[in-house]
């Protein structure tokens, strides 16, 4: 009886608790994949690496590339609501991803927003830095291919800790801008992505410029800049390997470099009842996103101190009520200004030219449950046609180096 009155008085003060919120909302989002491979490729992991560096594609993480496979790609629960006409809140977290040593990643975001006067807002907490188009702006409901292309998925979508300051004007029907100034912990490149504190002093800066016009044309360019997760006191500079016989960094220019990271880009987006078209280019250093400085010696993750990489993707489609036809082409390039240390092209083997560019072509078709409003769920049919660069052969193997692969996925929204 106890009980009874304990969850009555419980349920009586949460509702209570949710009346004097206000605007409380709750929103849903589910998505199943199903990932066919298309090819014999039963291989070992990108060799487009140094040694004991990360791959540089990113494919066969997160069930984008698999044998054959189903899979969750999404859970997502949003809650938002608003403690009074100033001040608002929003949280989402995904079940579906796991807890790890450096972090939680069932938390995405958890954001307190303060708008003191029209057109000007403070969000704090964690957040997606603003930065790509795709990455930042598109929520998950909004994606018309099986995920977002490389640029975004990469630099983009990620989270961090810290403060967003937000200037909005123009006309509705009419010119629109938007100034993002952030600051933040910087650590969005770590093993947690973002979702945990800082460990030393320094901070990234990120500016994004949002323009529109309309409802029909976004644009925008944006520049983020940052130095190591490590902290100035333990850090440590990479072990210089016994291949770097070229104009090689010293200990002393590694620890001095910090492993600077920066991302510059801009976006232009076209979207009508009928036709959709987008474009975007990124480029930067590769910086701490494959470290050269860590906490104990270890081999450098990246051939070069200031390796660069440049990507972009261009898509477009036709909409007609349930159905939406769809293309995009996707490039993304780790070394694009060809640097290493090596005497030789580190990534050209006996097996295979594995340099760090990769393509993926991805030719798709949705069915929209309700044409009106898109984003209440769809059906997504995508054939990706990779290039062949990513995968190194088994003993005795031959063949293809890499393979395409068919995705199927299941989203609604609510």
């Amino acid at each position: 009886m106890n009980r009874i009155r304990l969850a009555g008085v419980t349920a009586a003060l949460l509702t209570a608790g949710l009346a004097q919120a206000q605007d409380v909302k709750l929103n849903v989002l589910i998505e199943a994949w199903y990932t066919q491979m298309l090819d014999n490729n039963l291989r070992l992991d990108s060799a487009a690496k140094p040694a004991g560096g990360a791959a540089y594609y990113d494919g066969l993480s997160a069930g984008r590339f698999s044998e054959n496979t189903f899979a969750i790609k999404r859970t997502e629960i949003y809650l938002n609501g608003k403690v009074s006409e100033t001040v608002a809140w929003n949280v989402m977290f995904d079940p579906n991803n796991s807890t790890s040593s450096v972090g939680n990643n069932v938390l995405s975001d958890a954001v307190i927003t303060w708008t003191p006067i029209k057109g000007f807002s403070v969000r704090a907490g964690q957040f997606k830095m603003p930065t790509t188009w795709e990455g930042t702006i598109a929520g998950s409901r909004d994606l018309l291919f099986y995920d977002r292309n490389q640029l975004n998925r990469v630099l983009g979508d990620t989270r961090d800790r810290g403060v967003n300051f937000i200037y909005s004007y123009g006309d509705p029907n009419g010119f629109q801008g938007k100034v993002n100034l952030a600051v933040s912990n910087g650590t969005t490149d770590d093993g947690s992505k973002g979702k945990n504190n800082d460990l030393n002093a320094q901070k990234d800066w990120t500016f994004r410029f949002e323009g529109g016009y309309a409802t029909d044309h976004r644009f925008g360019a944006y520049y983020r800049e940052g130095l190591t997760n490590q902290k100035n006191s333990t850090m440590v500079a990479a072990t210089i390997p016994a291949t770097w016989t070229v104009g090689a960094p010293t200990a002393a220019q590694i620890l001095d470099n910090k492993d600077k990271t920066t991302l510059a880009g801009a976006y232009y987006v076209y979207d009508t009842a009928s036709w959709h078209a987008d474009a975007e280019f990124a480029t930067g250093l590769l910086g701490r996103r494959f470290p050269t400085l860590f906490t104990t010696a270890t081999a450098p993750s990246r051939q070069h101190l200031d390796q660069k990489y440049q990507g972009y993707a261009v898509s477009g489609g036709y909409k007609m009520g349930h159905h939406q036809f769809l293309a995009r082409y996707d490039v993304m390039n780790y070394n694009s200004g060809d640097d290493w240390y090596t005497a030789t092209n580190p990534y050209k083997t006996a097996t295979g030219d594995y340099s760090p560019k990769y393509t993926e072509t991805v030719l798709g078709y949705n069915y929209v449950f309700v044409p009106s409003k898109y984003t209440l769920g769809k059906l997504k049919v995508d054939y990706i046609i990779r290039s062949k660069n990513f995968l190194a052969p088994r003993a005795g193997q031959i063949g293809e180096q890499g393979g395409d692969s068919l995705i199927t996925s299941l989203m609604i929204a609510f």
